[in-house]
């Protein structure tokens, strides 16, 4: 075999490799993407049934309720024009509250109800992610205008 084909081939082998690897990093970044959705996209079907997902907004106040095994809690996350049901079997943080923000990931039940696998509570009570923000706007609920901006906002004295 000449040299000039033998480098063609290791080229060639190389280009290859570098292919195979990028296709295991592409796969395996778009098997653990999680998107977020509104209570309103989740109830139009716009949120996928087949794998996990976000779903953010506010505890429905006087919602939550605790199973017996003191673990699972139930409660219902609204946009103020939509509501989905949560089942979460764990400990909940200690910012989750009734009437509070909250983003839960998990997946979408046959039957409707979000069964979650992690609940995440806002660390700051002032900021919201613009989408849920949005979501909340369009609905006309009645919260401070620069949390709709997704921004931090100061308390006034």
């Amino acid at each position: 075999m000449k040299p000039r084909t033998k480098r063609a081939a290791w080229i060639m082998a190389g280009i290859a490799a570098l292919g195979v690897a990028v296709a295991l990093v592409l796969n395996a970044f778009q098997s653990n993407l999680v998107f977020f959705f509104t209570p309103t996209q989740v109830a139009a079907n716009e949120a996928p049934r087949d794998r996990a997902f976000r779903i953010g907004g506010l505890v429905e106040a006087g919602s939550l309720a605790r199973d017996s095994d003191a673990l699972t809690v139930r409660f219902k996350v609204t946009d103020t024009a939509r509501t989905i049901p949560v089942v979460y079997t764990g400990i909940l943080p200690d910012l989750f509250k009734e009437g509070k923000g909250v983003v839960a990931q998990g997946k979408l039940g046959p039957d409707g109800v979000f069964r979650a696998s992690e609940i995440l509570a806002k660390h700051d009570e002032n900021y919201m992610p613009p989408a849920a923000a949005d979501a909340l706007k369009k609905a006309g609920h009645p919260m401070d205008k620069g949390a709709f901006a997704g921004q931090k906002t100061e308390k006034k004295s």
